[in-house]
């Protein structure tokens, strides 16, 4: 049965060489790994493993833990890619439906350390915000300690631990990490209405996390009985669905529901996830396997990328070979969605970038380019790309050969570039 420690007892149970996995986004221990950095004089060598950190903990912003403290990360966060220099923080590549259990075949940890509701009446606590990995690492860590916050929503699906299988529970009080709604800028929009031509009433959803998703969700609400099953559920996904736009009544799989593995966005979003049985978190294991995906007709996967090349390849998570964030759930969700009957995926970008040139002036750059920059790893495959878009409209990649999309792509790039593109088309002989 679980035991209720302070904060410090519970970092006295940290020693020399443990590996420590955090719960992902919004679901980390926000107490322990504030204060993990006061531990550093008397343990080494200890090891983190963590997703899209939300806040700027010291152990990993702080140059001087950099010895005590090595961060492996599935998603980078902006406070990872701050301390990537130190030396100290690796990235896990990965999809993300296989994150977790691909990490245990790996490496079991020690210590799991997330966050939780307080115990109901038949004690069991709620894992609240997020499941891609968290169950899975509980029932493989040698000690489980979770932080209980009564702010937390109490969500179902397969959220639910029993307070036995819990090893130590630290009472806290703080707000939850919240991913605040950002206005649509022009660009957005009107990528947004792009996408939306091509959503149809009764269709499943697939939204990524940022500004463009956002906009997406913005412009379809005048369609009708829409459905959600996705990696991250949004504030924007709420919103759809008090405007009435999602009924979840069309889906083939879990009708009714809404089906995500975490959830990320405002006050209001927890809220409304509070006691809702019409939401369920599940196991991200499945919620984001491909064959899982495919079974809800007419699903649609939205993602955004950094920068696409000519023949197709998207490089959404590294600028060059230096690590921005992850590949998360793009390539699961992409190819999901176009395996499921009438599904579509899209991969949205601005057609341009302001980038620093050699002499340090920041230039307008294309981000439909021949060539990926030297280094950049690829998320999506050109295999596997089936909708690029820009502010400029919608390239139609599926069944194309290199130089229909290349033809395709041009015509989506940015106006200043496009001849440009094309005689470096030429050269690469893709037409």
């Amino acid at each position: 049965m679980a035991q209720t420690i302070s904060i410090q007892a519970a970092l006295d149970l940290i020693k020399d060489g443990d590996h420590i996995v955090a719960g992902m986004a919004a679901a980390e221990g926000k107490a322990l790994f504030g204060a993990l950095h006061t531990i550093a004089p008397r343990v080494k060598h200890v090891t983190i493993d963590n997703c899209l950190p939300l806040s700027p903990y010291p152990f990993m912003l702080d140059e001087a833990y950099k010895n005590t403290f090595t961060i492996h990360s599935w998603f980078f966060s902006g406070d990872l890619r701050k301390a990537y220099h130190h030396g100290n923080i690796h990235f896990i590549p990965n999809h993300l439906h296989f994150a977790g259990v691909k990490r245990l075949d790996f490496l079991k940890p020690d210590l799991y350390i997330g966050n939780a509701t307080p115990p109901d009446e038949h004690g069991y606590v709620s894992l609240s915000l997020g499941n891609v990995y968290e169950k899975r690492m509980i029932q493989q860590a040698k000690t489980v300690i979770l932080e209980i916050n009564p702010k937390l929503p109490r969500t179902f699906g397969d959220m639910e631990v029993h307070v036995s299988d819990i090893d130590y529970m630290v009472e806290v009080d703080y707000d939850v990490p919240v991913l605040p709604d950002t206005e649509p800028n022009e660009k957005d929009l009107a990528i947004g209405q792009h996408i939306a031509s091509y959503i149809h009433d009764g269709d499943t959803l697939q939204l990524g996390i940022g500004a463009i998703p956002n906009a997406v969700a913005y412009a379809l609400k005048d369609k009708k009985d829409l459905g959600v099953h996705t990696e991250m559920l949004t504030t924007g996904f709420m919103k759809l669905y008090q405007q009435g736009v999602i009924t979840n009544k069309k889906k083939t799989l879990h009708p009714g529901k809404m089906v995500a593995a975490f959830a990320l966005g405002t006050r209001e979003l927890y809220d409304f996830l509070n006691d809702n049985p019409g939401i369920l978190l599940l196991d991200g294991n499945y919620v984001n396997d491909p064959s899982v995906i495919a079974k809800n007709d007419h699903q649609v996967s939205i993602n955004t990328t950094l920068q696409v090349d000519l023949a197709g390849q998207c490089a959404s998570e590294s600028i060059g070979s230096v690590q921005y964030s992850g590949t998360g759930g793009q390539t699961d969700t992409a190819t999901g969605a176009q395996k499921a009957k009438g599904g579509r995926s899209f991969i949205a970008l601005y057609s341009t970038a302001m980038v620093k040139n050699e002499k340090g002036e920041r230039t307008e750059t294309s981000k439909i380019v021949p060539q990926l920059l030297q280094g950049a790893f690829v998320s999506l495959s050109r295999n596997d790309v089936d909708h690029i878009v820009t502010e400029y409209g919608v390239a139609e990649l599926r069944g194309t050969s290199v130089d229909e999309r290349a033809r395709r792509l041009i015509q989506v790039a940015h106006p200043k570039f496009r001849d440009e593109l094309t005689e470096q088309a030429k050269k690469l002989g893709f037409f």
